[in-house]
């Protein structure tokens, strides 16, 4: 379990210095964002993965390390827009409280992948890259059903949850991508 803490710290600490550069490039722009659009932003990211996957080869220089990358800060911003509210006006975010909220889901999340790990024993290490794609494709079908449903679900966790799981898969097919397969 230390190994994959040390791994998931790693892969955390590089979205989240690409999360920084961003701010100071762009500021809080994202703040306008409605909780839909952030889910088709992680959907066209995971679509092309499959997409990638499926075909062997890319025509676009950025590869699908990247496109993990970014479901890993949508899905914090997709938090971060839960928990705040949208801006209607793009209010700005002040640059430190971006980084706290970061951080403070990125940890969110790292507790949710602990406990899971605990009761699964790690299964996701003997699972192919692919099948943790097609699992974040079917999260976001489930967000948008759940986004259809204007946020009521009946038994279903909610949204939230379904961000901390894409999150978490994402970190584990960048876990997997560094090493040979």
């Amino acid at each position: 379990m230390e190994k994959t803490i040390s791994e998931f710290d790693s892969i955390i600490k590089k979205c989240e210095d690409i999360f920084a550069k961003k701010m100071k490039d762009y500021g809080s722009a994202w703040r306008i964002l409605r909780i839909s659009s952030l889910t088709d932003q992680i959907f066209i990211k995971a679509q092309r993965i499959r997409s990638i996957e499926e075909k062997g080869s890319q025509r676009v220089a950025e590869g699908v390390m990247s496109e993990f990358i970014g479901i890993v800060n949508y899905s914090i911003i997709g938090l971060i827009q839960l928990d705040l509210g949208v801006s209607e006006q793009s209010e700005e975010l002040k640059y430190d409280e971006a980084m706290n909220l970061f951080e403070k889901y990125a940890i969110q999340a790292k507790e949710l992948m602990l406990n899971k790990n605990h009761d699964y024993g790690e299964a996701w290490r003997d699972m192919r890259v692919s099948s943790l794609t097609d699992l974040i494709l079917q999260k976001l079908l489930r967000v948008k059903q759940i986004e259809d449903n204007k946020g009521n679900t009946i038994i279903s966790e909610g949204i939230d949850a379904n961000y901390l799981d894409m999150l978490n898969y994402s970190v584990f097919a960048l876990i997997k991508l560094k090493k040979p397969l």
